[in-house]
């Protein structure tokens, strides 16, 4: 699997690619897209500009950033420090998506990526922070009292993003997705610093937990099921990952899932038997797009659905 579409909906509405030459729409449930192409000779900062003259700044909520021009040369720091420079004339922007390319535009793992904590300073009023892409992501220990909805989306997270997530406080969180990925595309961590961050991060409104693409979904899911911290949790979502029978047969035996309502598996390596099994679980399991191990020379290969 590769991400081979754009966004559709974001902040509960439909998006829509801007384009400075057509007519633009100030519906309500409209999110606009901004996004160059590789031989466009305007800049993301200059693009942001002439969309905010357009639109109305003190009602504007959402806000998606798609390519930067040359995002696996240039990183996000100037898309940053532009949204941060319009930021007192945007009230109620509540929420972010920073880095929605497609394959075809720049691979997850090339997306050069930047440091978050001027921005997070910058909209203290901000509900949804979404980012895409791992490589030189820079993200210090920060306190947000709004943000309802934080998500990483990466083909290997940096155990550096983590540990600075253990030092963050997000009093209002309800969703929490991180990718983690794999270690040829810059994963580092272990069950020991996810346990940090769910120990830091688990407030009381926490609903959706998303440890998805890992390549340690097996240990993870291990970890999960015997949690006491998913108390509160409804969704379990360990999708996209190396997820086999290991797995399956700890998230069986749990003791701790007893208030789900969905555990999402999809893209996994779990036998038929224990997919049957979990079928019967008393919460909605879904198992889409199964695999198969791959062989050679008596060793045994899982992939991540998103690494590259």
């Amino acid at each position: 699997m590769t991400i081979s579409d754009s966004t559709t909906t974001f902040h509960h509405k439909k998006v829509v690619q801007y384009d400075p030459e057509t007519a633009f729409d100030p519906a309500p449930d409209v999110v606009y897209r901004l996004s160059l192409e590789y031989d466009d000779e305007r800049k993301m900062p200059e693009l942001i500009a002439g969309f905010l003259e357009k639109a109305d700044k003190s009602t504007l909520e959402a806000l998606i950033i798609g390519m930067w021009g040359e995002p696996y040369e240039a990183g996000a720091d100037a898309v940053i420090a532009a949204l941060v420079s319009h930021a007192p004339q945007l009230p109620k922007l509540r929420a972010l998506f920073i880095g929605d390319m497609t394959y075809e535009e720049c691979e997850i793992s090339w997306i050069v990526q930047g440091s978050y904590k001027p921005l997070l300073d910058a909209f203290p009023q901000l509900e949804e922070l979404r980012i895409r892409g791992g490589n030189e992501l820079t993200l210090e220990a920060f306190a947000h009292q709004n943000l309802r909805k934080f998500t990483i989306e990466s083909g290997g997270l940096d155990q550096k993003i983590a540990q600075a997530l253990c030092e963050s406080s997000m009093p209002k969180l309800e969703h929490l997705e991180l990718w983690l990925g794999t270690d040829d595309y810059g994963f580092s961590g272990d069950v020991a610093l996810y346990r940090k961050v769910l120990a830091q991060l688990a407030t009381p409104s926490l609903r959706y937990l998303g440890l998805r693409d890992a390549q340690i979904a097996d240990e993870l899911a291990a970890w999960l099921a015997n949690e006491a911290l998913l108390a509160t949790i409804t969704t379990l979502d360990l999708s996209l990952g190396t997820l086999g029978d290991v797995g399956a047969e700890a998230l069986l035996q749990g003791t701790q899932l007893g208030n789900l309502t969905r555990l999402d598996l999809s893209h996994h390596y779990v036998s038929a038997a224990n997919q049957e099994k979990l079928k019967a679980l008393p919460f909605e399991v879904v198992l889409d797009d199964p695999q198969e191990d791959d062989e050679d020379d008596g060793e045994v290969y899982r992939y991540v659905a998103v690494g590259e």
